[in-house]
């Protein structure tokens, strides 16, 4: 597969992955783990990306907290495209940032906006899809996001109302609904018409510069200006002066919204159907899904990560407990995670609050276990 010319993947990496604490902390986030194989989120993400693009074109949005993991990870891409935002601002001005600054340097940039922490079961099939993404996204002022298709009435996603049929798997996008109650979810997986908004987004640089310009108004001169500042020695400080100036919004909230509303037909927004076996690994259920899915063999009821095991009566169980003998016996559904200052347990059911549990450090100031 040829790589397209002008292809720039940017990867978002700022997240702090509070639902997989106790492993993911602040200075080694869910993004840097090595959640499922021998690499971590990060590295996968970019690997499955290179067929399509050279290591020179990759781009990097992360934090202080994890910046020189995710450098020491990602030897190949050039240092001064990991880029530590000063202060959390949300998606908008991140994947803004690269726009500004890209459009300057390229003016026919078609920019790749990717989860840092994502799986893909099928990465040909996703470079096939990101081809297409890429082609339409580069033909005008499209905007194209990738609509996974449910298997679930899931109400943790966004959603993507598809319209009009223009051809095999693409379509114009009627709008944008944010996470539904369980009977919405319900109706969109009835519907028929619905995806799952994964938050992969193509477009040009051109595209979305003049997007956030008509949407974020206030934030641009920001962006305009730290984008002018780039590669000069004035860069930090400008960045770290007028970063924390910009919105701090999503940017289907800045641009994606706002921009459905004018109409499918007007709207220049398109959703490729992206059947590619993707999951955003959200939680430690959400992971023992996963890894229970690709086990060939061994234990099927269980995923279970120890030095040596036993299991009796015991199923639907994750267990992480890499340098100890774990014993399971007549537990079912239980996640229990082991780090060396803290132990996690809950149940597959209640493995989305675990974030709560970070929520609740950080209100006792007890930083060092966040």
């Amino acid at each position: 597969m040829p790589k397209p010319p002008n292809f720039y993947p940017v990867i978002l990496a700022g997240g702090s992955g509070t639902r997989f604490w106790p492993r993911s902390r602040r200075k080694m986030a869910k993004q840097v783990l090595n959640l499922d194989g021998d690499q971590s989120m990060i590295q996968q993400t970019v690997e499955r990306l290179q067929p399509l693009a050279n290591d020179e074109r990759f781009w990097v949005i992360t934090n202080d907290q994890i910046f020189d993991v995710i450098s020491g990870q990602l030897k190949k891409v050039p240092k001064k495209q990991i880029v530590s935002e000063p202060v959390a601002r949300n998606t908008a001005p991140a994947i803004g940032l690269a726009a500004f600054i890209l459009e300057r340097q390229d003016p026919g940039a078609v920019i790749g906006m990717f989860p840092a922490d994502h799986v893909i079961k099928d990465e040909k099939g996703f470079r096939q899809v990101l081809s297409e993404a890429i082609e339409l996204a580069g033909a005008g002022e499209n905007i194209v996001v990738m609509g996974i298709t449910p298997n679930r009435p899931e109400t943790g996603y966004g959603y993507i109302e598809a319209g009009e049929k223009l051809g095999d798997g693409l379509y114009r996008v009627r709008r944008f609904t944010e996470k539904p109650n369980q009977q919405r979810a319900d109706e969109f997986v009835s519907a028929g018409n619905y995806y799952w908004n994964g938050g992969i987004f193509v477009w040009s640089a051109k595209t979305l510069v003049n997007a956030i310009r008509e949407h974020l108004s206030e934030t641009t001169p920001y962006l305009e200006e730290i984008a002018a500042a780039w590669g000069t020695s004035k860069f930090p400080s400008i960045f770290g002066h007028l970063y924390e100036k910009c919105e701090n919004i999503s940017i289907d909230y800045a641009v994606l919204e706002p921009r459905s509303a004018k109409g499918e037909h007007s709207s220049n927004l398109y959703c490729l159907r992206a059947d590619f076996g993707w999951n955003d690994l959200g939680s430690w259920t959400a992971l023992f899904e996963h890894q229970l899915a690709q086990a060939k063999n061994g234990d099927a009821a269980n995923v279970i990560e120890a030095e040596d095991q036993f299991v009796l009566n015991a199923d639907g169980n994750y267990i992480y407990s890499p340098k100890k003998f774990v014993a399971a016996v007549g537990v079912k559904n239980v996640v229990v995670v082991e780090t060396e200052d803290a132990i996690l347990v809950t149940t597959r059911e209640h493995s989305q609050d675990v974030g709560k549990v970070v929520k609740h450090l950080a209100e006792k100031k007890l930083t060092k276990l966040i």
